[in-house]
């Protein structure tokens, strides 16, 4: 199988959808010989911010000198990101190499009839990473769970510890409309007598959080309980922004949980925190003699650390930036758009190239009535013409890309010269 054909059946997979629960994903590990159990693991859940505290995990443990697997999602450019052994992505050729391995197991149980079902692509996904990482023979890795956490593929794992890095409105209509009901699908994946660290929630969430750890024996360190109320207290690592410290002090409890097998101290968790590398995440590049930041706030939660960000932002160049906005869902794009309309010198409106993505009409109604900067429609191609070029603003100017994670990954894609963009068709879920 090559790896245009394995993208084929990675597509036929994501048209079945999404459908939380764990009894495909138990069929499925369980076909594969539980490879989930030959890896200790560290899993991670939240509205925001997980995927950045598994990359300063990740780098902590590494530090440590431990062959780390790293499982996150969606990814940004390639989808060999997802899986990553020590930050190096899987390549075409081992995606095509387990595809062809798997799907003839996969197919198995889909057709056959004491089966739950084929697993559906994130089942895929995961599975192909546990299977990966075992055979590759990592010590341990960091998994990021992939929407939710109690029903989420992931939450098959025998962790050594979790993690809940935050707790928002995001993906209501699957995990509830109240921080109550999403707190408690996130507290899912508590585990009995496992440690378990929480960034800042707010104090409902936190409050379910607690009940189920207590329930569970788990035993609960927080980061305004070690660290304080001031964020500027908190650890600092190479990741921009005042959320960054509080993934970097989550990352921190967690490393910290670890028993004295791990060979973790202050020193091997600081030089994590200093090499930590995860890009999109208020990236920055000088392009064209323009400062361009690539940013991946996507909701409400988001909206409040990046107004912090595009205020320091202000303040260091002198004036405000042009904004490059794309966004999915409208609940999503408002509280974006109130944040950006104060703070920009003029807006740029563009689509994602994914389905659910807000149309420039959406967009535009969603912007107040009252004073706003000038507001155009474009394209990423257009912006970002080529490699390492943009077409956008002038010299000296300052340029953000936000709303998105999957704009980003485009962007991403045409600064490294890719013509075929990011593999934009297996982003989402």
């Amino acid at each position: 199988m090559n790896y245009a054909n394995a993208c084929e059946y990675l597509l036929r997979l994501k048209s079945r959808g999404v459908a939380l629960g764990l009894e495909r994903m138990q069929a499925w590990v369980a076909a594969l010989g539980n490879p989930h159990f030959a890896v200790p693991c560290i899993h991670l859940a939240g509205t925001n911010g997980k995927g950045s505290v598994a990359a300063i995990l990740e780098a902590i443990l590494r530090v440590a000198g431990w062959r780390v697997g790293l499982y996150t999602s969606p990814h940004l450019v390639r989808l060999g990101e997802r899986i990553q052994i020590n930050r190096e992505p899987l390549s075409n050729e081992q995606i095509a190499g387990w595809v062809g391995e798997l799907a003839p197991i996969a197919d198995r149980l889909a057709s056959a009839a004491d089966s739950p079902g084929g697993p559906s692509y994130f089942e895929f996904m995961t599975g192909m990473a546990f299977a990966h990482f075992q055979r590759e023979k990592c010590d341990i890795a960091v998994i990021e769970t992939g929407l939710g956490g109690r029903l989420d593929a992931t939450n098959v794992v025998a962790p050594l510890a979790t993690g809940i890095t935050s707790i928002g409105f995001d993906h209501c209509e699957m995990l509830g409309g109240t921080l109550d009901a999403i707190a408690r699908e996130k507290a899912g994946i508590i585990k009995p007598n496992t440690p378990l660290a929480i960034g800042i929630l707010p104090s409902a969430a936190e409050t379910v959080v607690r009940e189920v750890a207590a329930q569970k024996n788990a035993a609960v360190s927080s980061v305004r309980e070690t660290f304080g109320d001031d964020p500027a207290r908190y650890p600092r690592s190479a990741l921009a922004g005042v959320h960054q410290r509080i993934n970097a002090a989550t990352a921190t409890l967690l490393a910290r949980s670890l028993s004295a097998h791990w060979r973790i101290d202050d020193a091997t968790i600081a030089a994590g925190l200093a090499g930590v590398n995860w890009p999109g995440r208020w990236q920055r590049f000088e392009i064209d003699g323009r400062l361009v930041v690539v940013d991946s706030s996507h909701n409400e939660e988001g909206a409040r650390s990046l107004s912090l960000l595009l205020d320091e932002l202000c303040a260091e160049r002198g004036r405000p930036p042009i904004v490059v906005v794309g966004v999915l869902g409208a609940n999503r794009a408002r509280p974006l758009l109130e944040v950006v309309t104060r703070r920009a010198a003029q807006i740029v409106f563009v689509v994602p190239d994914q389905p659910r993505a807000c149309s420039f009409e959406d967009l535009e109604s969603l912007l107040s009535d009252s004073p706003r900067p000038p507001v155009s429609r474009s394209s990423v191609s257009e912006l970002f013409p080529s490699r390492n070029r943009c077409a956008l603003g002038s010299p000296s100017d300052t340029i953000v890309v936000t709303g998105s994670i999957y704009l980003a990954g485009e962007v991403l894609a045409r600064l490294e010269g890719r013509a075929d963009g990011p593999e934009s068709r297996l982003q989402d879920f």
